[in-house]
């Protein structure tokens, strides 16, 4: 199918280029912070998307999707400092290891519930996370090197 004189597939492959280098662009530019937070909103996103699949009955994307929110939430969790975070850091891995459970619920289930309660947890860190940023922002400041 054309649109425009150009078909659907160089439209979709001239946007997912452009959301690459997007993507790529911002990882480059970020701090940790920023890096934790990117994650937080691609599985957002992916589980929004997910949440959809399954009101939709497309059963393959929707693994995709979950599947894709298990290894993020994953990274999530290998991000943690268990060390120096202490109880904070043990606590949000249980809720990350919980958070993965769920998701694969969800997808075994095909559960919009499950994914439902998973963003709202992931939204309650990612504001948090939000509101620490300026903090850990100027720390890292301060604690850099001057040349």
């Amino acid at each position: 199918m054309e649109y425009g004189g150009v078909s659907a597939y160089a439209r979709n492959s001239k946007l997912a280029a452009y959301q690459s280098v997007s993507a790529h662009g911002g990882v480059a530019q970020a701090d940790p912070h920023g890096l934790v937070l990117m994650l937080m909103d691609a599985a957002v996103e992916r589980l929004t998307s997910a949440r959809g699949c399954i009101e939709r009955a497309e059963t393959v994307r929707k693994a995709r999707l979950l599947h894709s929110c298990v290894s993020i939430i994953g990274e999530l969790r290998g991000s943690l400092d268990t060390v120096r975070g202490g109880a904070l850091a043990h606590n949000l891995s249980d809720l990350y290891d919980y958070m993965v459970r769920q998701v694969l619920r969800a997808n075994v289930e095909s559960n919009a519930a499950c994914v439902t309660e998973v963003l709202s947890l992931l939204g309650e860190i990612r504001g948090a996370w939000v509101a620490i940023g300026p903090e850990v922002r100027q720390v890292a400041r301060t604690a850099m090197p001057r040349a």
